[in-house]
């Protein structure tokens, strides 16, 4: 006969707004692990606006070689949030869009320099530099400057058949790579694997994983002084070539080339399993 999960009459004790009790008889199987499978997937994940706790399950009658005859009574209590206690399925969702640091040497525009007409007959007037910032000799310093940084997690509970040593290696050979496709709200480029930590939870046969990503938008047809039509993907990296060039019969520093480097390479993030 097939596994059957029936509530029972004296079920359904409520204290209004802080905790519920459901009971259940579980029909025809003697296995244990089987009898929670088929309760979890019976009793809600909520009820009267409480979060399913832990489950308790009990034999009242088994015979290892009959399934038919095993009955067991299972315990399901209700509760706030707070004391809830997540179950092989469920995730958990955080982000954070704090900015990061960034050096830079060259500008989106140099809004204006000076002096800008000769202060006195034959006086030199700032040269132009293209956007290079911070020009000392033959040096080029830039600046560091607070750029927005989108980094997020994802905590899943995933049932420990699934994690097995194939799947802790993906996890491995997957981290510090950017998603070949479109994943997470993200286009391809611009998702970086940061790495999963995972823990064994004993009491639910299941694994706590957190993943880690971080998000770089792709750019295109972007200038760069006076080069145009540059296309970077979120985490290529781009540096400047400069030149000597003369401008206001001064020495100053141009970008002469601009270069887009891929430093990570490409993965599959469909092999995570934690869905697109």
């Amino acid at each position: 006969m097939p596994v059957t999960v029936t509530e029972k009459a004296e079920s359904r004790s409520l204290v209004d707004g802080e905790s519920a009790e459901l009971i259940y008889a579980i029909r025809g199987t003697a296995s244990q692990n089987a009898a929670m499978t088929e309760l979890k997937a019976t009793a809600p994940a909520m009820f009267e606006g409480l979060y399913r706790q832990k489950p308790r399950i009990e034999p009242e009658f088994v015979d290892a070689s009959n399934d038919d005859v095993c009955i067991w009574i299972a315990t399901v209590n209700y509760g706030s949030l707070e004391f809830s206690t997540p179950q092989t399925g469920d995730s958990a969702f955080s982000f954070d869009t704090g900015g990061g640091t960034q050096h830079i040497t060259q500008s989106l525009q140099t809004v204006e320099k000076y002096p800008n007409t000769p202060q006195n007959p034959g006086d030199p007037v700032a040269p132009n530099m293209q956007g290079a910032i911070g020009v000392a000799g033959d040096n080029v310093e830039g600046v560091d400057i607070t750029v927005p940084v989108y980094t997020f997690t994802e905590t899943h509970y995933i049932d420990a058949a699934i994690v097995d040593n194939a799947y802790k290696a993906t996890l491995f050979g997957l981290t510090g790579k950017v998603n070949n496709a479109p994943f997470k709200g993200l286009a391809g480029s611009e998702c970086l694997f940061l790495g999963a930590s995972g823990s064994y939870r004993e009491s639910e046969d299941d694994w706590e994983i957190t993943y880690s990503f971080a998000g770089s938008p792709n750019r295109t047809n972007f200038p760069v002084g006076g080069i145009t039509g540059i296309d970077k993907m979120g985490w290529e990296y781009l540096w400047v070539l400069y030149e000597n060039a003369v401008d206001e019969e001064q020495i100053i520093k141009k970008p002469s080339a601009v270069y887009i480097e891929k430093v990570y390479e490409y993965g599959d993030f469909s092999a995570l399993g934690i869905g697109t």
